[in-house]
């Protein structure tokens, strides 16, 4: 009886090692993944500052303005090109 109980007792303690052993290469790897997704994370923060500060300087009026007249040729109607409609 005292064998069988060393026994499971044995088998119980590798078992637990192992549990442990890959418990702690399952963390590692878990950091890791972690680490790289908050570079990632990091990185797409960077790039949406970015685009935000760009999307605020294109959509500036004068800008607009700029590329209006300057490359698309238009300009504001004349005040007789004017017509006023009323419901």
């Amino acid at each position: 009886m005292s064998r069988l109980l060393l026994v499971v007792l044995l088998a119980c303690t590798i078992a637990s090692a192992i549990g442990v052993v890959y418990m702690r290469h399952r963390h590692r790897q878990l950091f890791v993944e972690l680490s790289r997704l908050e570079h990632a994370r990091d990185e797409l923060n960077i790039d949406f500052g970015r685009l935000q500060l760009e999307q605020a300087t294109l959509a500036q009026a004068t800008r607009v303005d700029q590329v209006a007249r300057g490359r698309l040729g238009m300009k504001f109607p004349e005040a007789a090109d004017i017509v006023v409609v009323r419901p």
